[in-house]
């Protein structure tokens, strides 16, 4: 986490630097569109809280916690995370830095792992699991992974 929180300071910081010193020349069109990236991301979080209230920024399993099949759930495994990439893409296109994205591409191995990790962990403690990530295929991006 700590690493992921140094990711998304960086996500404000290097669209700053980039900014000032004129790196980058984003037309309205795209920052509009990474606006709606971002707007977009958050609308889906806020579903998975609506959806899951056993939600959290921790890997655990409290003691009356069940899976979670419906909603945005049906769709991917991780749909928090889903959420959360449209959102970190689009940080820094609105904020008219291309290379702000090379900072996405340096936080990816932490949240494939933190991904995989948390997989590994709820396959292991959370009854009924392994049966919904063989139902439900797709952990990231619908019909693609």
């Amino acid at each position: 986490m700590s690493i992921a929180s140094l990711g998304f300071v960086a996500l404000f910081v290097f669209p700053a630097i980039d900014h000032r010193f004129g790196w980058s020349s984003v037309p309205p069109y795209a920052a509009i569109a990474g606006d709606v990236l971002v707007a977009l991301g958050w609308m889906i979080i806020f579903f998975v809280f609506q959806e899951n209230t056993f939600t959290s920024a921790t890997i655990e399993v409290a003691a009356d916690q069940k899976v979670i099949a419906t909603g945005p759930y049906a769709i991917v495994r991780h749909p928090m995370y889903s959420g959360s990439l449209l959102y970190l893409l689009g940080m820094p296109i609105a904020l008219g830095s291309w290379w702000g994205l090379f900072v996405i591409l340096l936080m990816m191995p932490t949240g494939l792992w933190r991904l995989f990790d948390e997989e590994k962990f709820l396959n292991k403690n959370l009854a009924g699991y392994t049966e919904y990530a063989q139902k439900v295929r797709y952990r990231l991006v619908p019909y693609l992974w």
